[in-house]
């Protein structure tokens, strides 16, 4: 990455950005880095750089120089499935459902695959095929946590359903690798997991070590779920032969103050620290409750806007003090695994956000709820071509 004049000497190049995430702090816009000899010279104000070096030949690189961002949340074994945007209820019966024969481990592999090429600096998968997960940790070129999916809403089946869980976990511990994936639970989401389940599951990992990523609060009928017991999500668990009555999944009644963040308070599964994703039908009171809990919130920006969810309340949770990763979701909801094209959505749906924390959101955030290391672009360190977004 550097220049050649007449006489044969290297000189270097200065290149420019809107948006410049180091990898600490908050990040510089505008940007730039200056590139000697494949090696990073200086970061900074690209006025200041200029003045610096003032024989480096300047062109502009990209939008944004980062660290590669981390897909904090997907499901990698539907990534053979077709991509339609449709309003929730829909796309569950006419795309998860009606390509189910898609979904599995080829699917993962494909993902995974994809991920590899797109030069992703993470990933937090949530494996629904038991199969699948072997391969996953069997990968070299990838790091993160592959989350085994758990449902289960009938309270007297939770403790069998947990030791089968108990079991496969603690089997696929032992393949584990240093520098690899980790294996992490993911109770699916407060609805769709019985109460002691939930407490099992969790009450597990926080005593093993174990990372957890929940579904919370994607579709406004969560909420209202939770508030009467009742609603389109409710009939359309009943039409899956779930138990007679919402109040036995979670072990009390539907309250109109009781929300999917405040029972999953209540039931002590925040003090575990789990990551929550999606997030958006929330009120203040719940984003209170996860900043003091500091368990970190995973966004979907577009899958939210595909399946009409509704739209992340990023300031308020920012104002809460509470750590913001991206993921792409599904293929079939997100379009893509490029958490690129995530932060470039949410430039435009959030237009009144600084775009540096959008950045720091799919690099720092993303490696803080994986648990890897944040790399830095400082003096010293190798130029990388995928920095440049």
């Amino acid at each position: 990455m550097t220049a050649s004049n007449p006489s044969g000497l290297h000189l270097p190049e200065l290149l420019t950005c809107d948006v410049l995430f180091t990898g600490v702090g908050g990040g510089q816009s505008p940007g730039g880095v200056v590139v000697a000899n494949g090696v990073i010279a200086a970061t900074g104000d690209p006025e200041t750089l200029r003045a610096s070096y003032p024989h480096a030949r300047e062109r502009r690189a990209g939008a944004i120089i980062a660290p590669p961002p981390v897909n904090a949340h997907t499901h990698l074994d539907m990534s053979a499935y077709d991509f339609r945007a449709l309003p929730y209820f829909r796309w569950i019966p006419e795309v998860v459902v009606a390509q189910s024969a898609k979904r599995g481990l080829a699917g993962t592999q494909a993902g995974a695959d994809t991920l590899a090429r797109l030069g992703t600096g993470g990933v937090g998968d949530i494996v629904w095929a038991p199969d699948a997960m072997p391969a996953l940790l069997a990968r070299e070129d990838l790091r993160g946590v592959a989350y085994f999916e758990v449902l289960g809403p009938f309270p007297e089946a939770a403790d069998e359903t947990f030791r089968q869980t108990r079991e496969r976990v603690e089997g696929w511990r032992r393949l584990e690798r240093p520098g690899g994936l980790r294996v992490g639970l993911s109770p699916h989401t407060p609805f769709t997991v019985g109460h002691r389940l939930m407490r099992l599951l969790t009450e597990y990992a926080a005593g093993e070590g174990l990372p957890v990523q929940i579904h919370v609060a994607e579709h406004p009928s969560e909420t209202e779920l939770f508030r009467t017991g009742a609603g389109p999500l409710w009939d359309a668990m009943r039409r899956l032969r779930y138990p007679a009555a919402f109040s036995e999944v979670i072990g009390r009644d539907p309250a109109p103050d009781l929300t999917p963040v405040r029972y999953l308070d209540e039931l002590g599964v925040l003090a575990g620290r789990p990551t929550l994703v999606h997030m958006v039908n929330v009120t203040p009171d719940d984003m209170a409750r996860v900043g003091r809990a500091g368990c970190p919130v995973v966004t979907c920006p577009r899958s939210n806007a595909h399946l009409e969810c509704g739209t992340f309340p990023w300031s308020a949770f920012a104002a809460a003090g509470v750590e913001v990763a991206l993921g792409t979701d599904s293929v079939a909801s997100g379009e893509s695994l490029d958490v690129r094209g995530e932060v470039a959505f949410a430039r435009r749906l959030y237009p009144d956000l600084d775009p540096r924390v959008l950045v720091r959101a799919a690099v720092k955030g993303g490696h803080r709820v994986t648990g890897l290391p944040t790399p830095t672009l400082r003096r010293g360190e190798a130029w990388d071509a995928r920095y440049v977004w």
